[in-house]
């Protein structure tokens, strides 16, 4: 009877270290090298292209103070 649970017991263990384990640990260390090598081509060319658009917002608000400070002074003071 012993020997029937010891074989209940050790059967998953030795299917779950055969065949799960092994790829568990494949995709785990495939997916940290991903993420330690930075970002990919695309990610950088969209970053690139939101600090260009970030770049051009800074100087259209530069360009609306302006008028606003030409136009009416007190607008900063306003609540």
């Amino acid at each position: 009877m012993d020997e029937a649970i010891l074989a209940l017991l050790i059967t998953p263990i030795i299917l779950f270290m055969v065949l799960v384990a092994p790829i568990w640990l494949i995709l785990h260390y495939r997916s940290k090298k991903n993420i330690s090598q930075g970002l990919s081509k695309e990610e950088h060319e969209a970053l690139e292209g939101l600090a260009q658009k970030a770049d051009t917002m800074a100087e259209r608000i530069k360009t609306l103070e302006a008028i606003l400070d030409s136009e009416a002074p007190q607008w900063r003071n306003r609540a």
